[in-house]
């Protein structure tokens, strides 16, 4: 916990934002991914139309005030009276049909904007979680899983906030900044160069700040990441924290984090809530100034200079309200850009590499032994390789061999050193050893979880990095000891080892893992719903779920890690009853601490410091007398 707390600060002050530019850039991108240009071109004619419809509301006070004028100049029984009358309330209901319109106009395109955002959010959503399932295991190693939630979380929430309210806004305020201009050109170019003027003060200011506050939401985007992080960890341990005692602790583990968070998240904020203010007082500044200069260019002017100013100044409180609205945007954008350079950061993960042509096929096989590839259920694999002489299977047997293997996590601290072994097919093969040996690490060799830093691994004669990943994974079904199960029913958490079984096949599956007779007496059997990992269950009875789903697999390689740990001894043995016919013509690689689960097997490999001190089956170790021996009698225990 101290390393999460005492890491952060250091990460902070590295990280840097990226270009704002490039980002928006690359977000805009996801308009032509989710289909939605032309939606998006409607919006902005529709944008256009809503601008076009109140300035030309707000241009209509210059008539309005005129006629007014002229009305008072008239006498009651004057005819004219009559004609400006009418001529002022047509020009109210031209502007009422003007803001009907700029209603009208707007609702459409806070729709269409609406099903823009939803859209692209779609596409991004889906390639953020398309992306995470090419990433390596290393990738999820090393970050916690608020921290990978979080993408799905803050980020992508302050990205949505964004593409839906605040560039529907600061499009809005765009067009309608040029078309006010332009109307205040017409009107008084003079006046015009004032607003210019608080235009490029306000541009100076906002951009400055801008730049403090955008670091800043950077920041707070990791910070909160983290505090995410720390959250789900801390809430997922729960039991732990309460049986060590630790509330105190943790309390203040998170306080730290916690406070960090409010700083910078008030740093952030604070410049950028500090635009606002300025601008409010800015445009009062420059509206009194406005004020003042047009009644001293019009003083003892034409009465029609009155409708000008009053128009005039119907424009600067709309300049300033534009203004105002793009730089209460800010705070939303620059939450969002830094979101989204998260969030393309993790895109720009590089994904697995996988250089594999060899795929997993199934066969059949004719009376010479002949193979042939066919679609249907054979329940018989083999590797097809295709070259410039043609394509040729090999029977998928199982054959695992380790030649000289080196690995290293990190690429410092090495883990295996010059492991060789082989399993032929059919064997079980045992892995002993203290926590740390490297146990584990061979199965996740095997599984190209991760790549061997020297030496080879192959598959029935054939170099695992020739084999397509996903297919070398088909061939393999592998029991944790840490389970997880789906929110789903107990029978679709068994049928995910093989997504086409079927419901005899999964009962079948279950009744090998000896897990049968607990599931039926559940409240509604195989339709029993599991919910938060299977917590509904016991530690037991979730490790035999997990059992009948790699059953049901059946793969030609089996890995057990621990598969037995939670399980009591007497239901152990009715488990190892079963998954005998499971074994049955499988490589079986099994580690376990229990050393009473292993001395059937064919062989057993004592690792200690990542490397293989001593092998043979149960009676020729025990002859030995080396550290199975140890082990097995009870002078050392297996940690």
């Amino acid at each position: 916990m101290a390393r999460v707390t005492d890491t952060i600060g250091s990460k902070l002050t590295k990280r840097r934002a990226d270009n704002p530019l490039r980002t928006f850039k690359r977000l805009f991108s996801y308009y032509g991914k989710g289909n939605c240009k032309v939606y998006f071109v409607f919006a902005v004619i529709a944008t256009v139309l809503y601008d076009i419809a109140t300035i030309g509301a707000s241009f209509m006070m210059r008539p309005l005030v005129d006629v007014l004028e002229k009305t008072m100049t008239y006498q009651s029984a004057d005819p004219a009276l009559a004609a400006a009358s009418a001529k002022y309330f047509a020009l109210l209901i031209g502007m009422a049909c003007l803001y009907v319109t700029a209603m009208i106009t707007n609702y459409a395109l806070n729709r269409l904007m609406l099903e823009c955002s939803a859209r692209v959010m779609y596409a991004l959503r889906k390639d953020m979680f398309a992306h995470m399932q090419e990433l390596p295991i290393s990738y999820f190693d090393g970050h916690t899983h608020g921290e990978l939630m979080s993408y799905f979380t803050n980020d992508i929430d302050a990205v949505r906030e964004m593409l839906h309210h605040s560039i529907t806004q600061i499009i809005i305020s765009v067009i309608s900044l040029v078309g006010i201009v332009s109307m205040m050109l017409v009107l008084s170019i003079r006046l015009c160069v004032i607003m210019l003027v608080m235009g490029i003060c306000i541009f100076l200011i906002v951009k400055k700040i801008s730049t403090l506050s955008g670091k800043n939401f950077k920041r707070q985007q990791q910070v909160a990441a983290q505090v995410n992080g720390y959250i789900e960890e801390m809430m997922e341990g729960q039991k732990v924290v309460k049986a060590f005692n630790h509330e105190d602790v943790v309390m203040k583990d998170f306080s730290v984090m916690n406070e960090q968070f409010c700083e910078v998240g008030t740093r952030a904020h604070t410049y950028a809530n500090v635009v606002g203010p300025i601008m409010n007082n800015l445009s009062h500044i420059f509206y009194a100034i406005t004020t003042t200069v047009g009644a001293m260019l019009f003083t003892g002017g034409a009465t029609a200079k009155t409708g000008i100013l009053v128009t005039f100044l119907q424009y600067i409180r709309q300049f300033a309200d534009r203004l105002s609205q793009i730089s209460q945007q800010f705070n939303f954008i620059l939450l969002a850009l830094a979101g989204a350079e998260r969030i393309f950061e993790l895109l720009d993960v590089p994904v697995e590499n996988d250089d594999g042509q060899i795929t997993l096929v199934n066969v059949k096989e004719d009376e010479q032994g002949n193979l042939t590839e066919c679609d249907e259920k054979t329940c018989k694999w083999a590797w097809k390789r295709v070259t410039d002489n043609g394509t040729e299977y090999i029977r998928v047997q199982g054959n695992v061999v380790f030649s000289d293997v080196d690995f290293s996590y990190d690429g410092k601290k090495q883990v295996l050193h010059n492991v060789s072994l082989y399993a032929k097919p059919g064997q079980k093969i045992a892995f002993v050893g203290s926590t740390g040996a490297g146990k584990t690490t061979i199965t996740n060799l095997i599984n190209r979880f991760y790549d061997i830093s020297s030496g080879i691994v192959t598959y029935d004669g054939i170099n695992i990095k020739d084999i397509k990943k996903a297919d070398l994974r088909r061939s393999l079904a592998m029991v944790l000891q840490d389970t997880h199960l789906f929110t789903a029913t107990v029978m679709e958490n068994i049928r995910y080892g093989k997504l086409d079984a079927t419901d005899e096949e999964c009962i079948q599956a279950a009744k090998i893992a000896n897990a049968h007779y607990f599931i039926s007496h559940l409240p509604d059997g195989y339709n029993t719903m599991l919910v938060s990992d299977g917590a509904n269950l016991s530690q037991g009875q979730r490790q035999l779920i997990a059992i009948a789903r790699a059953a049901v697999a059946d793969p030609p390689v089996l890995i057990l890690d621990e598969a037995t740990s939670s399980i009591d001894t007497r239901t152990e043995k009715l488990i190892e009853k079963g998954m005998d016919s499971l074994m049955e013509g499988r490589t079986v690689f099994v580690i376990a601490h229990r050393l009473s689960t292993v001395r059937n097997s064919d062989a057993i490999m004592v690792l200690e410091n990542g490397e293989i001190i001593e092998r043979g089956n149960h009676d020729d170790l025990l002859k030995l007398g080396g550290k199975y021996y140890q082990l097995y009698t009870g002078m050392f225990e297996l940690s």
